[in-house]
């Protein structure tokens, strides 16, 4: 009998629709799963419906992610089924194990020899890379910044000074309700010439990514408190 496959299932990136983010194949894939290891079985079961509104959720098994996890009942969800079945890793938004749960799964995937199969879906770090206009040749993704402003602080010069010796692109992230803590201390603490990017809300209806130096950011800034938002510091790209 043929071993099942473990999907790694992107999520979207918030309301956007199903047809604007999931390509076809995978939702065809999708559809056939029944086995789910989530981060949340309320984002996930919202996530298929969206996938399809008839998906019998109510034949679907969950395995939902914790902090900490019990290694003896993911190995017995995997090992129950994946001798049958298919496996489907869903995040709660974006791409599983990217800045989410999920990596302890894929190596749990590799130890046992099973196949892993990632499906094409949004990724919020590679979308603003994308649309930022910076080196997407050489790049950092910080995840979340500390949360003590001293130490935040040191951060993000530490990603300015790298930037001007290196060309790097630094990408860095914050929960929706410290973002303008955030931005407040990239205008008051980097230089008036250094790129900032901010891309909020990506792949929604109202999004925005624009690439300015900081002393333009401080005469345009906008709000970005409740908007998913991902900051990027680098160089303009100069072809002449």
């Amino acid at each position: 009998m043929k071993k099942g496959i473990i999907y790694l299932i992107p999520n979207t990136l918030g309301d956007d629709s199903i047809e604007r983010s999931t390509p076809i194949f995978a939702k065809k894939k999708i559809n056939s799963i029944r086995f789910f290891i989530v981060e949340s079985v309320k984002l996930a079961r919202r996530y298929l419906k969206k996938i399809d509104r008839l998906f019998p959720i109510d034949a679907c098994e969950f395995y939902e992610l914790k902090k900490k996890n019990d290694l003896h009942n993911i190995y017995a969800f995997i090992d129950n089924n994946i001798n049958e079945y298919d496996i489907g890793l869903i995040s709660d938004a974006g791409c599983p194990c990217v800045a989410d749960p999920g990596a302890q799964i894929v190596s749990i995937a590799h130890e046992k020899g099973i196949k892993i199969h990632p499906l094409v879906g949004p990724s919020s770090i590679l979308l603003t890379l994308m649309g930022s206009g910076f080196s997407g040749q050489k790049f950092y993704f910080h995840g979340y910044l500390p949360k003590n402003r001293k130490n935040r602080i040191i951060e993000i010069q530490n990603y300015e000074s790298d930037t001007r010796k290196n060309g790097t692109t630094h990408l860095f992230m914050d929960t929706p309700y410290r973002n303008m803590n955030v931005l407040d201390d990239l205008l008051n603490e980097l230089s008036d010439k250094t790129y900032l990017c901010i891309a909020s809300n990506i792949n929604l209806a109202k999004e925005s990514i624009k690439t300015m130096e900081i002393k333009e950011w401080r005469e345009n800034a906008y709000d970005l408190s409740k908007k998913p938002t991902m900051f990027a510091i680098g160089r303009i790209q100069n072809f002449i």
